[in-house]
């Protein structure tokens, strides 16, 4: 692609990515003056208020062709591509009550919803290109609304209308691959109604059901020459959480009657905005999944919801509802350790769903000494056995258990290169949005810790769905955990091993095999896809933490994999070694601030070489020849404590050798990062 070319895909979303970040520094900063803003009240239910939401939707599209097309009219479902809810959503509420002293509520709020996946299929056939097919996905939708109903005691009745909103994008595939797109909004009114509890004296919980009628919109497709008109109705049902600003010392004590401990419930947020940027670097050539050499920036942005609930002594639930945006430099390609932990490898233009975290974790304590667990992101606060075996089965990311460490972990609030966040050599499993499905259990002791799991596998290397050929795919992790002190200072060192049952195709029997070409990319490029069947592959990680002061700490790890087969989902990287350090900024008098450098080595195996070098490509990487040499990163960081739920970090990054490859680079990649947290 041509600079001309790339100057104008970057023109295009600058000013979309100016107003998702605007908006989200602007919701998230109402916590720290919102306060202000609202008088103390006696009505638990006045004033302002924040929260999110999830829910499902279903509806219709009805649709005309014109010029006549096939077919001409008609009506098509809704659909979501969600692997196991379907056509879910997520998002933000904002408003504000006024109850009057018989109880009648007056309200206004605004609502803005990121779906996971939305959309209609349409087969058609149109006179220039002949048979195609119409995607007509929704990107986002929302409303503004005036609100109506009766407050009593813990609970608020309501109905709700007004004006409603979406943006959609359609599309037009034909027969030869040419796609046509094009973005709209579509204007529309909505009603509904619901009902609202009082959990806390500042939390409430909502279920809501909402009827979105949207006009009729057109669009031309320039290739077809042809245009499609489309109206949209929608229903959705929706579970929604509330933080109230007012101040209720004044209002009446909640009853508690549905929820009398709330001292089981967890509710934790963040967001993270992160924003990188590279120079033009040497580049003699470019391939198909080469790292751009010119100018670019791009930014990423995610919303986190963490709730959890412990319904038993020793059995807690927790779900984190996760709308996410943006994509990584070259859309997360050109590196092996790529230098955004929150860039996705299903990167989109606008916010989307996910829902990132299900799970049920369950505690057997053993006896004896006890310690306190304090409430945080998915952990409700309790005291537990320091002896005991806790099981985690459901939806989570792997490192949530294993690779832990306790200054390079966080691409949100640490270093933020994939290398330096987990072992690089870890391929750990997860779909493209870093996610899976599985169970865990862990046999913790004062002085060291056993953990073992078995979780699902993409069904085809970098694939969104999941495997669910249980046990006869999948991946084993077994991990050792060592807690010791060194010179009075405490540390840890662990020791985690995995072998996965993949299916994935074999670098050797793809290179001995002259026949196996791709001719979608190139007729002597490499096709290991037609390798593909179930193979082992294994690897093992080494990892160090180690306490100097109270302020200075340093790690370590070193990561290996077999690296004979595909990488299934993480990176590629067969071999990686890490080491640095943080440092507080107590010496200098910002306790909150820190210092972060790393310095990363990674390889690829003999195999993976010449595979690439034959032109293959991998899951990040491929520039369709390479001159090999280990990447080498070297990341340092500055972030600054502005508050106690808010830090902006400065972050550079300098990289050797980008993808394995000296022909190339080097690069230097500059970055800001907003992390807000409650």
């Amino acid at each position: 692609m041509g600079d001309a070319a790339m100057l104008r895909i970057e023109k295009a979303f600058v000013r979309r990515r100016a107003l998702i970040t605007l908006s989200a520094c602007i919701t998230l900063s109402c916590q720290a003056f919102a306060a202000d803003l609202t008088p103390t009240s006696n009505n638990p239910w006045e004033g302002f208020y924040l929260g999110g939401h999830v829910g499902y939707a279903f509806g219709t599209s009805s649709y005309l062709t014109n010029p006549p097309g096939w077919p001409a009219s008609g009506a098509v479902g809704l659909y979501g591509e969600d692997g196991q809810f379907g056509p879910v959503f997520g998002g933000l509420q904002a408003g504000y009550n006024h109850v009057t002293p018989s109880g009648i509520m007056f309200g206004l709020e605004a609502e803005l919803s990121f779906p996971d996946e939305m959309h209609s299929n349409l087969p058609a056939i149109f006179s220039a290109v002949g048979p195609s097919v119409l995607n007509d996905r929704i990107e986002i939708f929302g409303s503004v609304r005036g609100r109506i109903g009766y407050a009593s005691g813990d609970w608020l009745i309501y109905g709700a209308g007004g004006f409603a909103y979406d943006r959609d994008q359609v599309m037009s595939t034909d027969m030869a691959g040419d796609v046509d797109g094009v973005y709209f909004w579509r204007p529309g009114w909505t009603v509904g109604g619901g009902v609202e509890v009082r959990l806390t004296p500042n939390w409430s919980a909502k279920l809501e059901y909402s009827f979105m009628d949207f006009a009729r919109a057109g669009v031309s497709f320039p290739i077809a020459g042809e245009r499609y008109n489309s109206n949209l109705s929608l229903q959705t049902v929706q579970l929604g959480l509330n933080y109230r600003f007012a101040d209720n010392s004044g209002a009446p004590a909640s009853t508690g009657g549905i929820l009398p401990n709330l001292d089981n419930w967890s509710i934790h947020a963040q967001s993270t905005i992160i924003g990188q940027g590279t120079p033009p670097f040497r580049s003699p050539y470019v391939g198909p999944q080469s790292l751009y050499p010119f100018y670019q920036s791009r930014e990423t942005f995610s919303v986190t919801g963490f709730l959890g609930y412990k319904a038993f002594e020793g059995t807690e639930f927790y779900f984190n509802p996760e709308p996410f945006q943006g994509f990584g430099l070259s859309g997360t390609k050109g590196l092996a350790g790529f230098p955004n932990g929150e860039a996705q490898k299903a990167g989109f233009d606008f916010p989307h769903y996910n829902t990132s975290r299900l799970f049920l974790r369950h505690i057997f304590g053993l006896g004896g000494e006890q310690e306190d667990l304090p409430d945080g992101p998915n952990q409700v606060a309790e005291k537990a056995d320091i002896s005991r075996v806790t099981i985690t089965f459901g939806k989570l990311s792997i490192p949530d258990i294993f690779d832990n460490n306790a200054y390079a972990h966080d691409g949100r609030s640490s270093f933020m290169n994939w290398a330096l966040i987990d072992g690089g050599a870890f391929d750990y499993a997860a779909d493209q949005k870093g996610y899976t499905w599985g169970a865990a259990v862990e046999l913790n002791q004062k002085d060291w810790a056993l953990r073992a799991g078995y979780f699902l596998l993409p069904d085809v290397p970098n694939g969104n769905d999941l495997d669910t050929r249980i046990f006869q795919r999948g991946q084993y992790l077994l991990e050792f955990e060592d807690r010791y002190a060194l010179f009075g200072s405490a540390g840890k060192f662990r020791l985690t091993g995995w072998e996965s049952q993949c299916y994935c195709g074999s670098f050797a029997a793809t290179l001995t095999n002259p026949f196996l070409s791709n001719p979608a990319f190139d007729s002597n490029a490499p096709d290991i896809a037609a390798t593909r069947k179930t193979r082992s592959e294994f690897g093992f990680i080494a990892n160090v933490e180690q306490a100097v002061t109270d302020d200075l700490g340093l790690f370590a790890r070193l990561s290996w994999r077999s690296g004979q087969t595909e990488i299934m989902a993480w990176t590629d990287i067969d071999e990686s070694a890490s080491f640095g350090g943080v440092l507080k900024g107590t010496s200098w008098g910002r306790p909150n601030d820190r210092i972060g450098l790393a310095g990363v080595v990674n390889g690829l195996s003999g195999n993976y070489r010449a595979f690439l070098g034959a032109g293959g490509l991998g899951i990040n990487i491929g520039d369709g020849q390479i001159s090999y040499r280990p990447e080498q990163i070297v990341e340092a960081y500055y972030l600054v404590g502005l508050t106690d739920w808010a830090t902006f970090t400065f972050d550079y990054q300098f990289i050797a050798n980008p993808a394995d490859n000296y022909a190339r680079g080097p690069v230097s990649i500059g970055a800001v990062r907003l992390h807000v947290q409650f």
